[in-house]
Parts: C-alpha cells; sequence; structure tokens
C-alpha cells in the first residue's frame, strides 16, 4: 500500500466515527505525518486528493482559512468514493484504459459547445503548463491525468467527474510506467501536446464527435506504444 493511502484510511475513519466535521480543520502537514508516521509529500498528496473530491478546500497563509478544511458531509457517498479511489491502484491498466475510453468519449461529445467557460479555461491552463519545453517528466505526467480529469468534469456530470477522480492515481501510475521505457520521450511529450490541443479545440468549436473520436484514438494509440515498447 503507497504511504499516502494510509493518510487517506485514516482521514475517512474520521469522518465515519464523526471525529471530524463540516467546517473542522486537518491538523498541519507535520503534525499528520508524525501522527500517521509517513512522509510529509505522502500527506501533500492525500490532501491533493482530498482536494479534487470535494472533501476538503485548502488555503495558504496563517490566517482562517490557511490549512485544509472539511468541506463535504461524512456521508456514505463519501466513503464509496474514497475505497474506490484505494482500490484503483490494483486494476489491470487494460481495464482502465477502456473505462477510460467510455467515460472520457462520452464526456468530451456532451461538453463540446456547451462546456462551463469558467471550466474550459482552467483545462486551457492545463494545456499552457504542459506546453513549458523544461517541464520535468513527473509534472508532466501529473498535468496530463489532471487534463483528463478536467475533461471529464466538463460533461456536467458529477457521478462521472467522481469516477475519473478516483482513477486519477491509477491513470497516472500507469502512464507514468509506461513512458518509463518510450525510446524517445521529447517526441511522445509532443504527440501528446498535439494530441491534446486537437481535443481541446474539438470541444471549444462543438465538435463533439470529433473530440470523441480524438480522445478515444489518444488515449488507446498511448495504450498501444506502451505495450509494443
Amino acid at each position: 500500500m503507497r504511504t499516502y493511502e494510509l493518510v487517506l484510511r485514516q482521514i475517512e475513519a474520521d469522518l465515519a466515527a464523526g471525529r471530524l466535521r463540516l467546517g473542522d480543520r486537518l491538523p498541519g502537514e507535520r503534525a499528520l505525518a508524525s501522527l500517521l508516521g509517513v512522509s510529509r509529500p505522502s500527506v501533500r498528496e492525500a490532501i491533493r486528493v482530498l482536494e479534487a473530491m470535494g472533501v476538503v478546500r485548502t488555503g495558504v497563509g496563517s490566517g482562517p482559512e490557511a490549512g485544509a478544511i472539511i468541506v463535504a458531509e461524512p456521508a456514505s457517498p463519501l466513503t464509496a468514493t474514497l475505497r474506490l479511489h484505494l482500490a484503483t491502484s490494483h486494476l489491470p491498466m487494460g481495464d482502465i484504459v477502456q473505462t477510460r475510453v467510455l467515460l472520457e468519449s462520452w464526456a468530451v461529445r456532451e461538453a463540446a459547445g456547451r462546456a462551463d467557460p469558467e471550466q474550459l479555461a482552467a483545462a486551457g491552463q492545463l494545456l499552457d503548463a504542459m506546453d513549458d519545453p523544461d517541464l520535468p517528466r513527473e509534472r508532466f505526467h501529473l498535468l496530463d491525468a489532471e487534463f483528463h480529469v478536467a475533461l471529464a468534469t466538463l460533461a456536467g456530470n458529477v457521478l462521472v467527474s467522481t469516477i475519473m477522480a478516483s482513477l486519477r492515481e491509477a491513470i497516472h501510475g500507469y502512464v507514468v510506467a509506461a513512458a518509463a521505457d518510450l525510446p524517445d520521450w521529447v517526441a511522445t511529450a509532443g504527440e501528446l501536446r498535439r494530441q491534446h490541443r486537437a481535443v481541446f479545440a474539438a470541444i471549444a468549436g462543438g465538435d463533439g464527435d470529433g473530440a470523441a473520436s480524438l480522445v478515444a484514438a489518444h488515449i488507446e494509440g498511448f495504450y498501444r506504444t506502451a505495450r509494443l515498447t
């Protein structure tokens, strides 16, 4: 089990037991890491996942809005979401790819031409960040996973976006593992950027079928290339 998963399980248990409630602030990174016997980066990753799921809101600084605050009720749907997230690291790569194709192709088709402008702009900012030629490979992979979760969110279906958020770590994990063996990462990254931009342009331009076809080809193409390598 990854160390950050221990943090997620502890937070889940505290929510279920009522030790944490809506509006409560989580302990700081140092305190939580010491309490659970894990590293601060593991705590930071767990908080990031919880924020993406809408469980916590984070703020910077030292004022009343600083730190991670519980903003979701500790109800059974939350527990199910966290359990799904923890389970994804054990799923076969092929199953993840098929699920991504189904969810993302549907989501971009639905979102084309009518996505929320702010959410669409946020997805575009992720692409801009990936365009940095000096971007470390690991950071590129993280942004790549975030972009695909953002695409699923554009359709406005809460369940689809929740499932994709839960799959984020599984997606990141298999992409990192596959990319490590690619013979020319620079060329691969350039092609991934081009494909991302094409999907984004089709959504913004209202071409739902085109966006669905492009995102499916993008996901399946990388999978084929990685397996061949």
